[in-house]
């Protein structure tokens, strides 16, 4: 077989298989990264407003996030269908699935946005905040929740744009939002200019308008000049053939997230069980994490691209050539951005000097040991994330998430960490054994798809003809 796989679009077949992975993962990456630094801008902006604010937006953020994360996969299954359609050059297929995924996040978001706006507040009261607190955070999640459905199309025109070759569009769009939102947020919160002063609500309706910016910029690139896709629906029939593999590769993803977020939290609660200390080293262990493992996040999209177009161009072998790459890729940023985290530990006093001697030490200890894992867990990533949606494995996705965090790591988190000596270390190695518990169970049904027959369903098969 040549270096360069049969499947990857004329244009980019001077490229060596090295970069068209970094040409794909290092923007996915970098729009993480840039979101990262909006969150920590927009915490310093409300922070000034106090307390209660924080708490506020903190409240909001944890409850919305789950509505975000858990519709944004949506965005997943979207590439992996228009990869396939681009790998057979079936323009008509990609046409009809970007405009069927598009009517599908509109109708879904704007089902689930009505709901939580007009119940805002008794959902916040749920989740455990203060009158205080939610008093304030209701009219904030009303204007925040607004922004669900093009906050919905932005990922689904990102996910559209990279599997058509076009990943730099989406981190420019990312750029130019989160200088908007910057921006707004500062102006609207303290009343900068013409703009009214409205406090905490003023950084939801920066974020509502920011989303619409991105979305529309997004579908501008889609639609206009470039003419990268057209809005075209599928014939009687057709329409189902779409959107039954579009829900069956997304729900399973949705799922995912949903019980990641949830386990997420449940570590959360165990950690707070063992003592305030361990709960305190434990986020800023997280947190630390975060900033590392985002050099391997865009593996993941990176897979779901190249397999997408090899199995829609008939090549089960460039598909097992391309995860074997991106693997290989994954253990090399894994093992450097691995080292780089367990460094940072020797910046913990520095970086958070009035947290205690006590959470200095469990810090320092929890990301030793959570940087032994990074190799697993960045495996899980492209797997769990990349290889098995884009095979059609959603189940092995499910089996391998929910046996690995609920099965196997929170119950051993509880034992090790509230009936053993180990305690807080012995979270922190559930935490290790849950990630090798789901390399094994994803291995395994990676090992179980057969690729050719894989091939042959999504090569040469254009979606019914349109209207």
């Amino acid at each position: 077989m040549p270096d360069q796989p049969s499947s990857a679009p004329p244009s980019e077949s001077i490229k060596s298989p090295a970069r068209e992975i970094a040409s794909i993962a290092v923007p996915v990456s970098l729009e993480i990264v840039i979101q990262l630094v909006l969150t920590f801008i927009n915490q310093v902006i409300v922070g000034t407003l106090g307390a209660v604010a924080v708490a506020a937006v903190g409240l909001t953020g944890s409850l919305s996030f789950l509505f975000f994360v858990t519709l944004g996969a949506l965005s997943s299954g979207t590439s992996i269908l228009i990869a396939r359609r681009a790998g057979a050059g079936d323009r008509a297929g990609v046409n009809q699935t970007l405009t069927v995924t598009t009517l599908l996040s509109l109708g879904l978001g704007g089902v689930l946005t009505v709901p939580v706006v007009l119940y805002s507040g008794p959902m916040l009261a749920l989740a455990g905040g203060a009158p205080d607190v939610t008093a304030l955070a209701t009219p904030y999640m009303q204007v925040v929740m607004l922004a669900l459905v093009p906050g919905m199309l932005g990922w689904v025109f990102s996910g559209a744009l990279r599997s058509l070759g076009h990943a730099r569009t989406p981190l420019v769009a990312t750029i130019l939002t989160v200088a908007i939102e910057s921006v707004l947020a500062y102006s609207l919160v303290f009343g900068v200019g013409p703009f009214p002063r409205l406090g905490v609500v003023g950084a939801g309706w920066a974020i509502l308008i920011a989303n619409v910016f991105k979305a529309l910029y997004l579908a501008f690139q889609i639609y206009g000049p470039r003419r990268l896709a057209r809005v075209q629906l599928p014939a009687r029939g057709g329409l189902r053939a779409i959107a039954a593999p579009l829900l069956g590769i997304s729900a399973p993803l949705a799922f995912t997230e949903f019980a990641w977020s949830l386990g997420g939290f449940l570590y959360a609660a165990v950690f707070a069980r063992v003592g305030t200390a361990a709960l305190a080293a434990s986020q800023i262990a997280s947190t630390l994490e975060g900033i590392f493992i985002v050099a391997s996040f865009g593996l993941m999209s990176s897979a779901t691209v190249f397999i997408g177009r090899s199995l829609g161009a008939g090549d089960p072998h460039a598909a097992r050539e391309w995860i074997r790459r991106i693997t290989r890729v994954g253990l090399l940023t894994a093992l450097v951005f691995g080292a780089l985290y367990a460094l940072s530990s020797v910046f913990v006093p520095t970086l958070f000097p009035r947290v205690g001697a006590e959470v200095h030490q469990i810090a320092v200890a929890g990301i030793l040991i959570s940087a032994s894992a990074q190799v697993f867990k960045v495996r899980n990533m492209i797997v769990g994330g990349g290889v098995l949606p884009s095979a059609g494995d959603g189940k092995g996705v499910i089996i391998g998430d929910v046996v690995g965090a609920f099965v196997v790591g929170l119950p051993l988190a509880i034992v090790l960490g509230l009936y053993t000596p180990l305690g807080v270390w012995g979270v922190f190695l559930a935490r290790v054994l849950e990630e090798i518990s789901k390399v094994i169970i994803f291995d395994w049904r990676r090992r179980r798809v057969d690729w050719e027959q894989l091939a042959r369903e999504q090569s040469g098969q254009p979606l019914a003809a349109a209207h």
